[in-house]
């Protein structure tokens, strides 16, 4: 019989992939700033799909057919779309408003989902979200206020776009008997492949150039925040509650913000923290409505597996 490991083993492996996650944000700076944003995520999801692939060669992981493959491909398109949408606004804007403006997804997934099953949610749920745009609001004034910049615009789109996908990858996926690691193992081969396509000649030249800190940031985008990051949020999310781990990786955020403002120097003035912290509150309080209003209005007690896969 295995031995459950203990609770306190899962929630600091949450917690690490929650921190390896915000601190992608200034990680993703730091290379766009080297190789520019199309070599700099074409390079991460190579890297990603090269050991995720080394990963189920190993497991013998059965790969999608038919219906499943094209499921996944779909789904690597959008995921291809998130991250360099991502990628494209952080090079544009702080590492820190990057970081705290992606949680908006934490808003727009179940306002997405709520469309899609046609069940509207309670009036509070808006209120958190009005309290969310004023967060955006602060976090951007730079002490006077301003409307976004292109960086902000691009971020909250890849929120949106993020938001999107989640709710996508749960519906077509559900009732699918196909190999977790294989589906997202194929999502990676076509976002290597789609931003490759984009960096063009640039992709080899930028190999060329790297040094060995940017060498750093692509093995850390590659393989701790895609691959690492997913396989143990895969191992731990069956081993506690899917609330429990929401909440947990939930704190990415808040990583993405300490690694922006203790690393990487990024000023942010007391405007810039109230709204990242309501931008933060708002994400936690939607949710938390949300759940409640599933709750209510499910025809019978159902366990819910998180939906926060992230590579």
């Amino acid at each position: 019989m295995t031995r459950r490991p203990p609770e306190i083993v899962v929630d600091v492996l949450l917690i690490a992939v929650a921190a390896v996650w915000g601190a992608s944000f200034l990680a993703a700076k730091e290379l766009t700033d080297e190789v520019g944003v199309a070599p700099a995520v074409a390079l991460r999801f190579l890297v990603a799909a090269t050991a995720l692939g080394v990963i189920c060669l190993a497991r013998r992981e059965r790969m999608p057919r038919g219906r499943g493959l094209a499921i996944a491909a779909l789904l690597g398109c959008s995921q291809a779309a998130v991250i360099g949408l991502e990628t494209w606004g952080v090079h544009l804007t702080s590492a820190t408003n990057a970081g705290l403006l992606i949680s908006l997804a934490l808003i727009f997934t179940p306002l997405l989902e709520s469309v899609a099953a046609r069940s509207w949610l309670p009036r509070s749920y808006f209120v958190a979200a009005v309290a969310a745009v004023v967060g955006v609001a602060l976090l951007v004034s730079g002490g006077g206020f301003r409307p976004p910049n292109a960086g902000d615009v691009l971020v909250i789109a890849a929120a949106v776009v993020r938001a999107v996908h989640v709710t996508a990858s749960g519906r077509l996926t559900r009732g699918r008997d196909d190999s977790t690691l294989a589906v997202v193992f194929v999502q990676l081969v076509v976002c290597a492949l789609t931003s490759s396509a984009v960096a063009g000649v640039d992709l080899p030249l930028a190999v060329g150039r790297l040094t060995a800190s940017g060498w750093f940031d692509v093995l850390f985008l590659g393989l701790m925040c895609s691959v690492f990051a997913f396989v143990v949020q895969l191992w731990a999310v069956r081993r506690t509650s899917a609330t429990r781990a929401s909440i947990l990786m939930g704190t990415e955020p808040v990583w993405a913000l300490a690694v922006g403002v203790v690393i990487g120097g990024e000023a942010l003035g007391l405007p810039g923290f109230a709204g990242g912290a309501l931008i933060i509150a708002a994400s936690y309080a939607g949710q938390a409505i949300e759940r409640r209003h599933r709750a209510a209005t499910a025809p019978a007690p159902v366990e819910r597996v998180a939906e926060t896969a992230r590579s």
